[in-house]
């Protein structure tokens, strides 16, 4: 995200469902004012398998793959995609915890604990994405148990 002329990044919870980055927020705070905006956005989705090992220690790399989204992000007004994208991100972070699937009319009613703000639900829907990995066989990965 841009916040004037400076970069504002920040670690967020999502979920790709339907071709979208969903995310929510708490309705309130810099997130939700740069987001707000509509202005365009890069999601980054980065995962690091370890450090790759060599004999050399200016060769020692990263073994890792990484994701990048640009779009727009838009905030999701119809209360039932919201409430759908919302059950898919619970789901993904707590599997099988609740059993009673989030309605739009609850994501309607409720309201942060800290402003009494509505929930916010964005989708990033991807304009164009890039994607790199650098894959190596986990006997080449750094293990403190080789020392």
């Amino acid at each position: 995200m841009v916040n004037g002329i400076f970069p504002y990044a920040v670690p967020m919870n999502y979920v790709w469902h339907k071709g979208s980055v969903y995310l929510h927020g708490m309705g309130s705070g810099k997130k939700e004012e740069i987001l707000s905006r509509s202005q365009p956005v890069c999601f980054t989705i980065y995962k690091e398998h370890g450090t790759v090992t060599d004999p050399v220690p200016c060769h020692a790399d990263t073994a890792y793959m990484s994701v990048m989204i640009f779009g727009k992000a838009e905030k999701v007004s119809d209360p039932e995609e919201a409430a759908e994208a919302l059950w898919k991100l619970v789901n993904k972070y707590m599997p099988g915890y609740y059993s009673n699937p989030l309605t739009g009319t609850f994501v309607e009613k409720y309201r942060s604990s800290l402003d009494e703000n509505p929930v916010s639900v964005y989708r990033i829907t991807p304009q164009w994405m890039t994607a790199k990995e650098n894959f190596v066989e986990s006997n080449k990965l750094f293990n403190l148990e080789m020392k």
